[in-house]
């Protein structure tokens, strides 16, 4: 165990010593003005109330902590010539990582209204949390960054996400202690398991504990630090700890550890990349240990303020109207002494920039943070190789996803030399039908393999764990390095991800209003094994609701696409994974599915996103009598057999089938840019005919997408309504009263003139479902009329 006590003391010169004190100084001197001076930056005259912004947001607590290790990877970034991307966890820390970016010059570059100098360095305060300026977290604003901290728990996961590919990166992690208590960043410490010492890069995870969050103590920072270390070795890390408050002693310490830290690295990847060594490598990380809020105000009001949970936001609040709070800024802000380490013209002093690196070797302008810059075309094989056989709508079965599993095998083994693609998922990669992804790449794993172990492989691309959220956190971290990748879940459990899926939208959203960042490949999800066909789970598996979370999201960035065979899904999935800057839900069975189109058919059909079936209708060319629309595989083939019913029983019906694949069709064009026009709508569905829709989530979505469409009052919606259990695949949509029964009893009871005309129709349809009920009570088994079911009109 290392601590600064150990350190070798003489690692630094005391010229690199002064000049990583004045860079450090000057960061949190540029980070404390950010969230207090309006004006005045240089301290050129005295501070009076009217240069303090008047509101004071913003988070000193973790700056110095922030400042201090991104001065320290700027030393072994420019002394050893590494390529690196920092992750900052704490991403209320926003103040620090645009203050360092300022400093190193990469800001200037890409906002050059906010130049390297006095005038440039009153807008960087100025804009901090200020109307019409940048937001307090470090966000895709802040040039050099991937990951926005303000909601906790997945930068390590991030880190490894940009790792994986990337053998020459270096991916250093800082995370917070408050962060360090999610449950998905405690998960996160197994990520090591998965890296490749030979074809992935390095992950530096550095532990910063300053002991608070925003109003208690952290369980880690109050760990002795043997039992901290432990833990630590447990996960698998060979920790080194820096501690301490006095900033020369500090410095020396950590600049070791980064020493010590990356001599492993180097030594362990070379013996992996030319030595051939398999053992699983046990990777370094820091333990860093400073005060909460360091060189900032002591006391405050007679209160203890540096090292407590008081630094967290706004040391001083009332520094407008409080004269002993304005004295305190003056000579907090003043103890850095600026004037030292900035020209009068404001330009950083060259002792200040001694330790940056230069170009694109900059944490501020690496390209591994603007990963469009990097990104590639996906190779994508010709569908027609993989689309299966429609001589005739309805007669042959295919599981989707294990047709998909073809093309995805493919593209794996397109990428095979390149390594930028990737398929995650929870421990459901076959059970989802995809394993013919196996042939193309194992499962990548480090740890023990046992003989009766399958698809292992250390150098695999494939990557399992039992954790939504990093399997989420990875892919994340993979796209926006530039690479591709897909999501496989189970659409029950991708709830997990909820809160992830915001933040993502939300980053993606902002991004495409820089014009600065490049786009990059699309967040994938296949989301099966769904709500109709959970055999052997039940109810604790039903739930389709994460395409209603999505759905309210920014409609620029968000699609999601329910394709009702497996040619449909194909295309869909062609047209997903060669996107950019969205979010694709696709959602689609594993299960022996009928299939419909032809591969032509289905891409015209998916272009169109909603089209009429006229080979599944009765209209003759006329205008018909009702509307069945569907959504989904299971929802289409009952209303396949739905209007196959009505062929027979009202054969002078005119019935109209509408088969929808993407969903943000049914918006209208001003609020999502696939909607369709009132005009397009009308067309399609009618203004003024009853519309019977099976639809495969909650039906409240389908009324919430086109409540102001003119037919809306005729529109009644079928979908799951939280009746599960363990029960045949029919009784299921019986339940849920989507089974063609009910279709049909829908169809009779809004059809004017029906109820009376078509009465032993609909009478023989509720006779068929206490049929279904008594049959499958004693039998065990659908009905056979269904279970044998096909289309034959």
């Amino acid at each position: 165990m290392t601590t600064v006590e150990q350190q070798d003391a003489t690692v630094l010169s005391d010229d690199e010593l002064r000049t990583l004190d004045a860079h450090w100084r000057a960061a949190n001197y540029l980070a404390a003005g950010q969230i207090y001076l309006l004006a005045n930056p240089l301290l050129t005259e005295p501070l009076s109330p009217d240069h303090i912004k008047p509101r004071l947001l913003g988070h000193w607590g973790t700056s110095p902590g922030l400042n201090l290790v991104y001065t320290h990877l700027n030393r072994v970034i420019k002394a050893r010539d590494l390529d690196a991307l920092c992750i900052w966890g704490p991403g209320h820390g926003g103040p620090s990582v645009v203050a360092n970016s300022w400093l190193e010059g990469s800001y200037s570059e890409t906002y050059p209204d906010v130049s390297r100098d006095e005038p440039g360095m009153a807008r960087l305060f100025r804009q901090f949390s200020f109307p019409g300026g940048v937001p307090s977290h470090v966000a895709p604003e802040t040039p050099g960054s991937i990951h926005e901290g303000g909601e906790l728990g997945y930068s390590l996961a991030h880190a490894y996400g940009a790792a994986f590919d990337n053998p020459n990166l270096l991916v250093a992690c800082v995370i917070g202690d408050g962060e360090a208590e999610t449950g998905p960043l405690a998960a996160s410490w197994h990520s090591n398991k998965f890296l490749d010492p030979v074809h992935d890069g390095a992950v530096l995870p550095i532990l910063h504990l300053n002991g608070y969050k925003i109003a208690n103590p952290t369980v880690l920072s109050r760990l002795p630090e043997p039992e901290l270390d432990a833990l630590m070795r447990g996960y698998g890390h060979e920790p080194i700890h820096v501690t301490g408050d006095d900033p020369a002693q500090v410095h020396r310490a950590l600049a070791a550890a980064f020493d010590e830290a990356l001599d492993r690295i180097a030594l362990m990847q070379r013996t992996a990349r030319e030595e051939g060594v398999a053992e699983r490598v046990h990777w370094p990380m820091i333990v860093l240990r400073t005060p909460k809020g360091w060189t900032g105000p002591a006391e405050v009001d007679g209160e203890p303020v540096e090292g407590t949970w008081r630094a967290h936001q706004v040391p001083l609040a009332g520094v407008r109207e409080n004269p002993e709070h304005l004295r305190q800024l003056e000579a907090w802000l003043r103890s850095y002494r600026p004037e030292e380490l900035f020209h009068p013209d404001g330009r950083p002093v060259a002792d200040v920039l001694a330790c940056v690196p230069y170009g694109a070797k900059r944490l501020g302008s690496t390209p591994y943070a603007n990963g469009g810059l990097l990104s590639r075309e996906l190779p994508i094989a010709p569908l027609d190789d993989y689309a299966v056989p429609v001589d005739k709508p309805g007669t042959t079965l295919h599981e989707p996803t294990r047709v998909l599993g073809g093309l995805i095998e493919q593209i794996m083994k397109d990428t095979a030399a390149r390594r930028d693609f990737r398929v995650v998922g929870p421990d459901e990669t076959a059970s989802n039908r995809l394993q013919a992804v196996f042939e193309a790449s194992g499962k990548a794993w480090q740890a023990q393999v046992l003989p009766v172990d399958e698809h292992l492989d250390r150098h695999g691309r494939v990557l399992e764990i039992l954790s939504e959220h990093l399997c989420q956190g990875w892919l994340e971290g993979y796209l926006l390095t530039g690479r591709h990748g897909l999501f496989s879940c189970y659409e029950a459990f991708v709830h997990i991800v909820d809160s992830m899926v915001n933040q993502h939208i939300k980053w993606l959203r902002t991004s495409r209003e820089l014009t600065w960042r490049a786009p990059i490949a699309s967040l994938n999800y296949l989301l099966t094994s769904h709500v109709w066909r959970q055999d052997h789970n039940g109810f604790s598996h039903q739930d389709p609701g994460f395409v209603d979370h999505v759905l309210n999201k920014s409609p620029e960035v968000v699609r999601v696409y329910l394709p009702p065979d497996a040619n449909t899904l194909l295309s869909v999935a062609e047209h997903a994974l060669r996107s950019r800057d969205y979010v694709n839900v696709i959602v689609a069975g594993k299960q022996p599915c009928f299939d419909w189109l032809s591969m032509d058919q289905a891409r015209a059909h998916c272009a169109r996103g909603a089209g009429i079936w006229e080979w599944a209708g009765t209209e003759n060319d006329g205008e018909p009598d009702v509307v069945l629309a569907c959504a989904g595989d299971v929802p289409t083939q009952e209303v396949l057999a739905a209007a196959q019913l009505l062929r027979r029983h009202l054969p002078q019906l005119a019935v109209r089938v509408v088969n929808v694949v993407d969903m943000t069709r049914l918006l209208p064009r001003e609020e999502h840019p696939h909607g369709m026009s009132d005009f397009e709508y009308d067309g399609l569905f009618t203004a003024d005919k009853p519309v019977i829709f099976a639809y495969h989530g909650y039906p409240w979505l389908i009324h919430r997408l086109a409540y102001r469409r003119a037919g809306h009052t005729n529109l009644h919606v079928r979908g799951y309504k939280e009746s599960g259990t363990t029960t045949t695949p029919f009784d299921m949509v019986v339940r849920n009263d989507l089974d063609r029964y009910r279709l049909v009893m829908d169809v009779v009871d809004r059809v004017p003139g029906l109820a009376v005309r078509a009465a032993a129709v609909r009478q023989a349809m509720a006779d068929a479902r206490s049929r279904h009920h008594d049959w499958i009570r004693a039998h065990g088994t659908d009905l056979p009329e269904v279970a044998e079911w096909s289309w034959n009109a």
